[in-house]
Formats: structure tokens, C-alpha cells, sequence
């Protein structure tokens, strides 16, 4: 593209469970995108629903909508003109429309009684435990307009700021043709496209407000009325304009879906898709795995040696920023500056690549003065502005923490392509030998205390995982041979390389009876315990007798 130095390009891969996006700019990962064709879309979908039941102390109904958990609508939701207007902010209509009347949990409830039928639209998939979120705001986006069924608002986007453009576009506006009760807003999209662009894009919206139209009318709740397009089409739709210099595609069929597409919104774009048939994987001919590895790490090195540190939490993510290696500048004051930008650009990177949300607190390196302060600030605002996602930055605090939230529609690339750790059960960490030293013999000594009168000179036999026995063997020998001749008795101990770390058991060295176990005992196990204590028990009563 001419006359701009970035270089924007999307690839596309295709696979049988899993299709990929990926956006670069000179090469570098800017937006990926993670879909899997056998899960169902639900963000942006439509569905016919059946109220469940109405929560008050929640304000807040929950609906059956088909799937396994009900969805929540929160009762401001429930009226689509009310709705519509947190819709339209969210395009970038207006900074402050009028707020409708809010109901009371009376008036809720009368105008929708338990069992009645109402149509929503996910506005948040499910994320955990909970069950997906819903808006009686339809909200249908196309190329270059959104159709905002139930309400009559016109408008064009505030992120078009040319006011001889914005004119024109509601002059264009003002000549579609719409049906009653639906409204329009010009996407950012629409700068700078035709008239006959506009009037292509509207013909589509009303095919699909037709098709739902007829299903409200003669469906049965609980069932779908529209589903958002796949990844690909979406990518196509939101993501290629005319600065876009090259698109690659590895499937064959894809292609000429997505050359289709493209041809409706120009000629110049339609000739840059490419198809891939090279050797290599698509996204490692393009140094995209690498990216994305890299990408992913709690550490995540930047350019000057700094880096920062990110934690998820189930309450907040946390960010920490650090100098690391960095050298350059004049003085401190200048290093912490640069180091401080260079995270809060990478920072508004990571967060949309991995897709998450919520409340995001940034520790930055403490500056002392308040332009410099303002100035990284402003950065993180700046940056953050090409984010589809709703952002809300606050003034870095005294403390030197920066907050801000991101809306978070459903969950993070790190859920679809990473599970809990089944060895360290998600903390990121396991026992060290030393605690494990100090657990085991702890137990010991609970087992020798309990069966000292009962038997004494009870031997012991000890199954551990090698490591732990390495640490018993070579540092910690003479605590355990105080330990014996403390109790008179014997110690024994068995390596199993298959046991977790924190994982050991204590059996009597003779019968095999097992003590303790810090895991469940296999079936097998457990008949052997008892009997070895059944046998035990005929022996002291043969004894006594």
C-alpha cells in the first residue's frame, strides 16, 4: 500500500477442529483469533427464550435459551429501547443519550411473567460457571452499518471525526430505506464507501431482519434465530479495507469464499487474497508460532531488555513492570520513561491476544514526575483506541498503579488452548523436597506416638517420588536416624517415579498395612489393607486368648 509504512497482513488457517487468524504488521502479531468449528457461536446470536424465573435481589431474570445453563438478563436489558442505547454507545453513536424509565420489579414482572417468551441476543458468552448473558437489544452488524432493531436511532459513528465526511455519510443515511421501528448507525467502516456500498450492505441486513422477523413469529422457544458468522467471514466483514496489503489463505475452499466476500467490498482487495500451498505450516512459514508461544509466557520480554510480568486472577489481572536489562536514556528518570512506555504499548498488545478481560491493574516503574506520568497515560489511551473491545483507563494513582477494565465478551485464548496443570492443580507451583522432608516425618512421628504401646518397635516402609528421596538421603540422613532411635524402630523407604511430588504413603514394613496415603487407594490397595488388618487383629485376639 502506498504511501504507508505498515505493512498489514491477515492469515488465515484452516484445519479440521480449528481455524486461526492472525493480523501482522511488519511482520509482527498484532490480533489472533482462535474459533473451533464444533463449538457453537454464541456471541452476537439471537434467540428465542423462555423466561425461567425473576430474581429481584438480582434484578435480574434468567432465561432458557437451549443451552445447559440459563442465561442471564439483567431487568434494565429487558426493555429493547432502554437496551438499545448501551448498544449504540457501544458503536460510538453518542457519549450521552437519554435514559429510559427504569421499571420497577412490579412492572417487570407484568410485563413479563414467568413462562413468557422473549427474544435476547448473547452479549457475553459463558465464561466458567456461569451461564451466558443476554440484552433484549437486537444489535445486527453488517460491512458498513449496524441495524438496531426496536428503536429508531440514526447515526454515524463518533470515531469518524471528519465533519464533511460525517455529512455526507447522513446524507446517505437519510436516502436508505429501513422498515419502522429499526434504526442504523454508520460503522467506522463506512468512511470514505460509496453510496452503492451503503444500499448493498442494507439489502443484506434486511434479509436477515426478514428471517428473523418470521422466526419470532412461528418458532417455538427455546431455539436460535441467527448465529453470528464463523471467524473467517467475521475477519472479512470487521478486518479487511483497502490498507490491508495482503491476505493468505491455506484452504483451498475457503479461498474463493473468501474472494467472494472480498469482491463486494472492492476490486483491489479481492486481488490481494492469495491461496498458501507451500511446505511448511502456514502460520510457521509466517513466524507466527513462535509469536504466539512467545506471546502467551507470564514473562514477556521487551525490546529494550525490560519486561513485564502477567498473573491472571480470578478477580483481576495483574501487571508488573520491570527495568530488566534495559541501558539506555540519559538519566533514570528517562530509563523508567522509556521502559514504561514500551510495556503500556506491549501491555494493550497482550491483552488483545489473549482476549481477556475485566479488571486490569499495571504496577508500573515508580516516576516522579507528573508529566512523565501523563505522558505514558495518554500512551496507554492512545494504543488502547484500536481495541474492538470496550476499555476504561483511569490517572495512574499515587501508588503508582494504573487501573483500567476491558470488556471481556467471553473466555481468553489461554482457556481454548490450555487447561489447569493436573500436576501442580493449577497454583503454578508444587511442594519444595524440604517441605515435603518435614511432612513426611511429621507423619512418621504422628504414626510411631499413635502405635508405640500397641506395637512397639513398629517398622515403617515409606513410597515416595525420587526426588523426595534424594533430599531424605543425602541432606536429611541423620535427622532420620535421630528419628529411629528416638522410637526404637526402623525406617524404610521405596522411590515410585509415577507418584506427583507431593504424593507419599506410609505403610507398616510388615503386614503392609497402610497408615496414611495423601492420595485415594486403587481398589486392589484397599482390599489388602484390610485384610493385613483383619489378619492382624485374628492375631491379637489368638493372642490374648
Amino acid at each position: 500500500m502506498k504511501g504507508n509504512p505498515i505493512k498489514r497482513e491477515i492469515i488465515i488457517n484452516c484445519e479440521g477442529l480449528e481455524t486461526r487468524v492472525a493480523v501482522l504488521e511488519n511482520g509482527r502479531l498484532e490480533e489472533f483469533m482462535i474459533e473451533h468449528p464444533q463449538e457453537e457461536r454464541m456471541v452476537g446470536s439471537i434467540y428465542k427464550g423462555r423466561i425461567q424465573n425473576l430474581e429481584d435481589g438480582l434484578q435480574a431474570a434468567f432465561v432458557d435459551i437451549g443451552m445447559s445453563k440459563n442465561a442471564f438478563l439483567h431487568y434494565w436489558d429487558m426493555i429493547p429501547e432502554d437496551a438499545a442505547r448501551l448498544a449504540a454507545e457501544e458503536e460510538g453513536l453518542s457519549r450521552s443519550m437519554p435514559r429510559n424509565k427504569r421499571f420497577s420489579p412490579q412492572e417487570i414482572a407484568k410485563k413479563f411473567p414467568v413462562g413468557s417468551e422473549i427474544v435476547v441476543q448473547v452479549t457475553k458468552g459463558p465464561i466458567s460457571t456461569k451461564g451466558p448473558r443476554v440484552s433484549a437489544s437486537l444489535s445486527i452488524p453488517g460491512r458498513y452499518l449496524v441495524m438496531l432493531p426496536g428503536t429508531t436511532l440514526r447515526g454515524v459513528s463518533r470515531k469518524i471525526e471528519d465533519a464533511k465526511e460525517r455529512q455526507r455519510l447522513k446524507h446517505i443515511l437519510d436516502r436508505l430505506p429501513s422498515p419502522e421501528g429499526v434504526g442504523l448507525i454508520v460503522r467506522t467502516a463506512g468512511e470514505g464507501a460509496r453510496g452503492v456500498s451503503f444500499a448493498r450492505d442494507m439489502r443484506s441486513l434486511l434479509q436477515i431482519w426478514e428471517q428473523l422477523q418470521s422466526g419470532i413469529r412461528d418458532r417455538r422457544a427455546p431455539v436460535c434465530l441467527y448465529q453470528e458468522p464463523d471467524v473467517v467471514e467475521r475477519v472479512v466483514r470487521d478486518w479487511v479495507t483497502e490498507d490491508v496489503d495482503r491476505i493468505v489463505i491455506d484452504s483451498t475452499e475457503r479461498f474463493q469464499q473468501v474472494k467472494d466476500l472480498a469482491s463486494q467490498i472492492s476490486r483491489r482487495v479481492k486481488s490481494r487474497i492469495q491461496l498458501y500451498d507451500g511446505s511448511s505450516p502456514l502460520f510457521e512459514h509466517f513466524n507466527i508460532e513462535r509469536q504466539i508461544e512467545d506471546a502467551f509466557q507470564r514473562k514477556v520480554v521487551l525490546k529494550s531488555g525490560g519486561y513485564i510480568v502477567i498473573d491472571e486472577t480470578e478477580a483481576l489481572i495483574a501487571i508488573d513492570v520491570n527495568t530488566g536489562r534495559h541501558k539506555g536514556g540519559t538519566t533514570q528518570e528517562d530509563v523508567i520513561l522509556q521502559v514504561n512506555l514500551e510495556a503500556v504499548d506491549e501491555v494493550a498488545r497482550q491483552l488483545r491476544l489473549r482476549n481477556v478481560g475485566g479488571i486490569v491493574v499495571l504496577d508500573l516503574i515508580d516516576m516522579k514526575q507528573k508529566k512523565n506520568r501523563n505522558t505514558v497515560y495518554k500512551a496507554l489511551r492512545q494504543v488502547l483506541s484500536r481495541d474492538k473491545a470496550r476499555t476504561n483507563v483511569l490517572p495512574i494513582s499515587s501508588l503508582g498503579l494504573l487501573e483500567m477494565t476491558r470488556q471481556r465478551v467471553e473466555e481468553g485464548i489461554l482457556s481454548s488452548r490450555y487447561m489447569d496443570c493436573p500436576y501442580c492443580r493449577g497454583r503454578g507451583s508444587v511442594k519444595s523436597p524440604l517441605c515435603m522432608s518435614i511432612e513426611i516425618q511429621r507423619r512418621a512421628t504422628a504414626i510411631w506416638n499413635t502405635h508405640r504401646k500397641s506395637d512397639p518397635g513398629l517398622q515403617l516402609q515409606i513410597t515416595v517420588h525420587p526426588t523426595i528421596l534424594e533430599r531424605l538421603r543425602k541432606e536429611d540422613e541423620q535427622i532420620l536416624v535421630d528419628l529411629q532411635s528416638r522410637f526404637e524402630s526402623q525406617l524404610g523407604f521405596r522411590a515410585d517415579p509415577t507418584r506427583h511430588l507431593e504424593d507419599f504413603t506410609i505403610r507398616n514394613g510388615v503386614s503392609g498395612e497402610v497408615y496414611y496415603s495423601s492420595v485415594p487407594l486403587a481398589a486392589g490397595e484397599a482390599a489388602d489393607t484390610r485384610t493385613a488388618a483383619t489378619a492382624r487383629k485374628g492375631q491379637e485376639e489368638k493372642g490374648r486368648a
